[in-house]
């Protein structure tokens, strides 16, 4: 199922915070994206309803198996592109900003193209 680009970004970074081994809130989320409160409050109950995450009695959000899956799929994008741009020259904060943007628009037939190349 596709998403819309807000909702992967959102997805991506719950994954990126729960890394740490730390209960991830909507106050992280915030603050990671510099996005204000009632806006991610907006979406994380928007991703609720659609069965993408969980929220528990202390606020504490986690990723459902469907939730997981898109986050994980963004994160390889995320990472395989900004590394792969690295590896052209590209200056890392620039390759970052750079695959950002591509992993929301890459076919995944274009993807794997890449990725098969790169990783041989």
């Amino acid at each position: 199922m596709k998403i819309q680009e807000s909702a992967e970004n959102y997805l991506e970074t719950i994954l990126m915070l729960g890394k740490s081994g730390a209960p991830v809130r909507a106050v992280d989320i915030s603050a990671e994206l510099d996005y204000t409160k009632p806006s991610v409050s907006v979406a994380m109950k928007k991703l609720r309803l659609d069965g993408y995450i969980e929220v528990d009695k202390n606020g504490f959000i986690t990723l459902t198996q469907d939730g997981r899956n898109i986050a994980e799929s963004m994160y390889e994008r995320h990472m395989l592109l900004t590394n792969w741009l690295v590896s052209l020259g590209v200056a890392q904060e620039i390759a970052a900003k750079d695959a950002c943007r591509m992993e929301h628009v890459i076919s995944e037939q274009s993807f794997l193209a890449i990725k098969a190349v790169i990783l041989g």
